[in-house]
């Protein structure tokens, strides 16, 4: 019996998931789906800088599935730029963040930004 997949910790959705090639008849090609886990590994080590180390910590999964996630991203963003395709971005295994940790690090969180600036102000007060 295959081991349960954990489910991936992910800060927010995305606030567009859906991108069109301007120059193509965007209809007649085939899709290409990102997962929403496959775009928080996205987001986190090319936006945000994390290593990919701190991004398994802040996903709660393994660094080599995070490598694993992170490669897959890449080669499908790569092929819907290269052949012009249409990018969408749904689905996945995650779970969405619930706001209840006390501090998130990722910094991009709506649901923390509070909650990261008064953890920032007591560090500085150290």
């Amino acid at each position: 019996m295959p081991r349960p997949k954990k489910c991936r910790k992910v800060c927010c959705l995305p606030r567009v998931n859906e991108f069109l090639p301007t120059q193509s008849d965007a209809s007649t090609q085939d899709v290409v789906i990102v997962t929403v886990d496959e775009y928080e590994a996205i987001r986190l080590i090319d936006n945000e800088g994390f290593s990919q180390e701190k991004c398994s910590g802040y996903m709660n999964i393994a660094r080599t599935t995070v490598q694993q996630i992170y490669e897959n991203a890449r080669k499908k963003i790569a092929r819907a730029l290269v052949e012009g395709r249409p990018l969408k971005i749904q689905g996945g295994d995650y779970c969405l963040c619930d706001g209840n940790e006390e501090y998130c690090g990722c910094g991009g969180c709506r649901k923390h930004r509070r909650g990261c600036m008064r953890q920032e102000i007591k560090e500085e007060a150290k």
